[in-house]
């Protein structure tokens, strides 16, 4: 197959088509930097999704539990290799992502006699000030982005471009407290899931011919219609979240927050009703 390209082309096209529907029932990862440190935030359904790397960096993924897991085991070992062999500074996210993960990914997906990871993966690396902090994204072809200030993961490449926009035109400024980036955090988080959803809907319609191009998905959920998604996703799930604590004492720098005390942050029109 390897001698005939267009096959081989055909193959990698008929790859993206199967591991796009994979992620059909994945949840959207937010991360952004605030004042302290680095949010990370999820919900989720029993599995973790957020989980410390190294000191300074923490991880968050969506896919297959266990290809995410061969993959975060992958990278606790370059890592504590990395800092036991050289130092704790030469363990960076930029590092991490290009001489580990990316290749590894890569090489799954373009190998077609092999089965790919189903995995997205974010790395967030947090810095001595915000303007330090890093992103970077991985999709489940090994293509990679940098970030500054924020980044998700979501089921497509459009549902994550209109989050991006979100978070960048409601956030006007520096984030001063881990309350407004929460705040902000889980509203970019049900922007994701909402628009994944009514994208799966208009799916399943016939009469999408019937209507002017894009008008249906042209549609974006209003305020009110985060609010109602996220206090039922409270309701059902558990919402994750991690930080990167720039303030902490000690090299290690991540913790995660307890379910009370993320409940309490919350402000009182995000809670689920009673």
């Amino acid at each position: 197959m390897y001698e005939e390209p267009y096959r081989w082309i055909e193959a990698v096209g008929n790859r993206r088509q199967y591991l796009d529907d994979q992620f059909q029932q994945g949840a959207p990862i937010v991360a952004l930097s605030y004042l302290e440190g680095i949010l990370l935030v999820t919900f989720s359904r029993g599995t973790p999704k957020l989980y410390e790397i190294y000191d300074r960096i923490a991880l968050g993924g969506m896919g297959h539990p266990a290809d995410l897991e061969k993959l975060r085991f992958n990278l606790l070992d370059m890592a504590h290799v990395e800092g036991f062999n050289r130092s704790p500074s030469d363990v960076t996210g930029n590092r991490l992502m290009k001489y580990s993960l990316a290749p590894m990914i890569k090489q799954a997906f373009e190998e077609i006699f092999k089965a790919p990871f189903i995995a997205k993966i974010l790395l967030a690396e947090v810095g001595p000030q915000p303007d330090r902090d890093q992103f970077l994204t991985i999709d489940y072809d090994g293509s990679f982005e940098e970030n500054r200030g924020c980044a998700v993961i979501a089921a497509t490449s459009s549902i994550r471009k209109k989050m991006l926009a979100f978070l960048k035109t409601q956030n006007n400024g520096p984030i001063d407290s881990l309350q407004t980036a929460l705040d902000l955090a889980v509203k970019t988080w049900a922007l994701g899931s909402l628009l994944h959803h009514s994208a799966e809907s208009l799916d399943h319609q016939d009469d999408e011919d019937q209507q002017p191009a894009g008008a249906a998905r042209s549609h974006e959920p209003d305020e009110k219609a985060l609010v109602d998604h996220i206090r039922l996703a409270l309701s059902e799930k558990s919402l994750e979240c991690a930080l990167l604590d720039r303030t902490l004492p000690g090299s290690s720098k991540y913790r995660n927050l307890p379910p009370d005390q993320t409940r309490q942050l919350l402000p009182a029109l995000l809670q689920p009703a009673v």
